[in-house]
C-alpha cells in the first residue's frame, strides 16, 4: 500500500472533503475514530461512498478491520488488484491471440 496511489489519493479526497480539510494533514495511521473523530455511522457513511466509487462490496465481517485510513486504503487495493490482473490477463490472451493469425 502506497500513500501515493490512485486509489489512496481518491480515498484521502474523500476524506478530506467529508472532514471539510485539506488531505495532507490526514495520516495513513490516523485511526478514523480516535484521530479523524469518526462515530460508527460515520464510518459507514464513509465506507459505503468508498464501496459506490470503486463498484465493491464490502462485507460486514471486513469492517472490524477497517481502523485506520491506511487499513481501508490496504483494504480496496487488495480487493481491486486481483480485478486489475484479470484485464490484464485478458488483454494479453487477446494480444496474443491477434499475433498468431
Amino acid at each position: 500500500m502506497t500513500a501515493d496511489s490512485a486509489i489512496a489519493d481518491r480515498i484521502l479526497t474523500a476524506l478530506a472533503e467529508y472532514l471539510k480539510r485539506d488531505k495532507r494533514s490526514i495520516g495513513m495511521d490516523y485511526s478514523l475514530r480516535d484521530d479523524l473523530g469518526l462515530d460508527s455511522m460515520a464510518t459507514i457513511e464513509l465506507l459505503f461512498k468508498i464501496e459506490e466509487a470503486f463498484d465493491l462490496q464490502i462485507p460486514d465481517q471486513d469492517l472490524q478491520g477497517l481502523a485506520t485510513v491506511g487499513d481501508v486504503i490496504g483494504y480496496v487495493e487488495r480487493r481491486l488488484k486481483p480485478a486489475a490482473s484479470a484485464k490484464q490477463a485478458v488483454k494479453a490472451s487477446v494480444k496474443r491471440s491477434r499475433t498468431r493469425k
